[in-house]
């Protein structure tokens, strides 16, 4: 298999099959007929290995990162199925921080164009049967399935894991999941399986309690994280991984009653080691220094508006690049604009792509400097250029955002 051919192979599944990531609303098949059928097909290999499944608004990619890092420290071979990817297909699948071998890609593409006509899965679909096959074949000792939209119809939810965890719930895909907290959070809490212990990260007792009362129908432990204390630090730095770590503390615990094996030691070194371990990058990532660029996948009012207070807190002036998808309610995040800053912004390249002059009535609003560019590119580039090296550049917005900023920078800066 050349490089050529891999991509080739990699296009067509982004051709052949409803991308949600891409297209949007249209793309989503809600409900698991679909991925019952591709199972079966492939022999059901979910059946075959140890999960944990790990959900929520915000969080949940941060959160099982941490949790693989932990268990590959523990000595445990730990698969890891996340999304979307940032730059290459197949961050998506990773054991041991090793991206899915393209090789393996190519050839079970290959045998998805065996599929029976009648099977129309979406690329994520697509995806997760990819992965649920080569932790299979891989023989990992666990693997961790971040949910990919939702929970209750979510793809992944045809795992029957040894733990599960919702990290939070806030507004967020409202034309998909519902318009209110506990419409969203009745979506989330439906990974929620019998006799499968919960874990909640989240504060608000509304949502807490959608999360316990369906934990007590299906007649398993509901645990709150809220309620750890733990001044155990991470090398994710952005000061939202407080929670998160909390969550990962409460499911160590958990794992431990299973006779997992997971020392203290474990535990600190693996919070401290996310980014070696598992190539994890996104999130809060300090790409340099002087300026210092930092870049963060926030995408919604709630995560934003954590990261939007980390930067107000930095005593540096800051070059702002931002891009939005065309589902995000981006009024509410206009009001949370940081201070002290100028704003770069450009929409991504991607058909759900936001045009900022689109919302250029709410940048006017808010009196802010603004410029607006053709390209995520071009506004870092042209923030680089108005920065000094004691400035701040903050890149983001959107997953897509960073995506594009990476796959650039990282590859001129290798």
């Amino acid at each position: 298999m050349t490089n050529h051919e891999y991509q080739e192979a990699v296009d067509w599944l982004f051709v052949q099959a409803p991308n949600y990531q891409i297209d949007g609303e249209k793309a989503y098949k809600p409900g698991l007929e679909n991925i019952t059928r591709l199972c079966d097909f492939f022999g059901n290999p979910q059946e075959k290995i140890k999960c944990i499944h790990i959900g929520g608004t915000n969080g949940k990619g941060s959160t099982s990162n941490m949790l693989a890092s932990v268990l590959q420290e523990a000595g445990y071979k730990t698969g890891l199925y996340n999304s979307p990817h940032l730059i290459d297909f197949t961050e998506r699948i990773k054991i041991n921080g090793e991206n899915c071998d393209k090789e393996f890609v190519f050839q079970f593409i290959k045998k998805l164009k065996t599929l029976p006509e009648d099977i129309l899965p979406s690329f994520f679909e697509f995806t997760t049967i990819m992965a649920f096959e080569y932790f299979y074949q891989k023989k990992v000792d666990f693997a961790i399935i971040e949910v990919g939209l939702g929970g209750r119809l979510d793809s992944t939810n045809i795992i029957k894991p040894l733990i599960s965890a919702i990290t939070n719930v806030q507004l967020d895909h409202q034309n998909i999941l519902g318009n209110t907290i506990e419409e969203i959070a009745f979506e989330k809490a439906g990974i929620i399986k019998n006799n499968v212990p919960i874990i909640s990260g989240d504060e608000n007792e509304v949502v807490k309690n959608i999360i316990k009362l369906k934990a007590e129908k299906e007649n398993t432990a509901f645990i709150d994280a809220t309620q750890i204390q733990s001044d155990l630090k991470s090398d994710l730095k952005g000061n939202y991984q407080a929670k998160n770590i909390r969550v990962v503390v409460a499911l160590v615990e958990e794992l431990k009653k299973l006779n997992l094996k997971i020392s203290d030691e474990n535990l600190e070194q693996g919070l401290l080691s996310v980014h070696k371990n598992t190539g994890f990058i996104g999130r809060w990532f300090e790409f340099s220094q002087n300026p210092l660029t930092i870049c963060d996948t926030a995408h919604n009012q709630a995560g934003l508006e954590h990261v939007f207070s980390q930067l107000n807190s930095i005593p540096k002036h800051k070059h702002i690049v931002l891009g939005f998808v065309n589902d995000k309610k981006i009024d509410d995040v206009m009001a949370l604009l940081p201070e002290n800053s100028k704003f770069y912004f450009a929409k991504p390249s991607i058909n759900r792509g936001r045009n900022p002059e689109e919302y250029e009535d709410l940048l006017l609003k808010e009196k802010i400097i603004y410029k607006i560019f053709d390209s995520v590119q071009e506004a870092y580039v042209s923030a680089k250029q108005q920065a000094t090296d004691e400035d701040l550049i903050f890149i983001g917005g959107s997953n897509f955002v960073v995506g594009e900023f990476l796959e650039k920078n990282l590859t001129d800066k290798e």
